[in-house]
């Protein structure tokens, strides 16, 4: 897609060059994931007035917001962004995690218990807690991708695409369930459709 040479993979702020002009969106996402979230964001078509950085860091929970406040340090962010999973971290580190990037006004995207949630969601609502195994297997099926699932795949967008909508809906549905919402219990459960929704809306506005 057109676009997608303005998403960059984040290696460090880019020298200025003579007469270029700022970018009216600047984006910063840092994920967990060095690749299956990396790949999936930067798939994303962009106008050419918008930039999005995004790094995969390897990084997790508490260790990955302070990698993020570093990183939004080199250039003026309209939004950063961290994305990871609940996983086996202790509910004390993943919850410390979240608290940290609040008070640095931080937006997280993140998945109880594994990122593939917002894959299965395209293709149908789920609020049964499932391993981060079965959700791999289940992507496989017929009735989802049909397909052996590749983690690091780079063409995931593509296939998903024409069912963002549906997933976005299933997220909404999904996080309603929980009242008050309470992330490190909260299983299934994901945020990732508002980091989505943002991304959708550079090429609306």
């Amino acid at each position: 897609m057109k676009g997608r040479k303005h998403l960059i993979e984040g290696r460090g702020a880019r020298p200025r060059r003579v007469g270029y002009l700022e970018p009216r969106s600047l984006f910063l996402i840092v994920c967990e994931g060095g690749k299956t979230e990396p790949n999936y964001f930067r798939s994303f078509p962009l106008p050419p007035d918008s930039v999005v950085d995004v790094y995969g860091t390897g990084a997790n929970t508490i260790s990955l917001v302070k990698k993020a406040l570093v990183l939004s340090k080199e250039r003026k962010y309209d939004q950063t962004w961290c994305v990871f999973d609940r996983d086996s971290f202790s509910a004390q580190n993943y919850n410390a995690a979240l608290e940290c990037a609040r008070q640095n006004k931080i937006q997280v995207a993140y998945s109880n218990e594994a990122f593939e949630l917002w894959y299965l969601l395209h293709f149908f609502y789920l609020n049964t807690g499932i391993t981060r195994d079965d959700y791999c297997k289940r992507l496989e099926k017929d009735d989802c991708l049909g397909h052996k699932y590749e983690k690091n795949s780079e063409t995931i967008f593509d296939e998903l695409l024409a069912f963002q909508e549906d997933a976005i809906r299933n997220a909404r549905r999904l996080l309603a369930e929980y009242a008050p919402v309470n992330p490190v219990k909260d299983n299934p459960s994901t945020t990732v459709h508002l980091l989505v929704e943002q991304l959708n809306r550079l090429s609306w506005d």
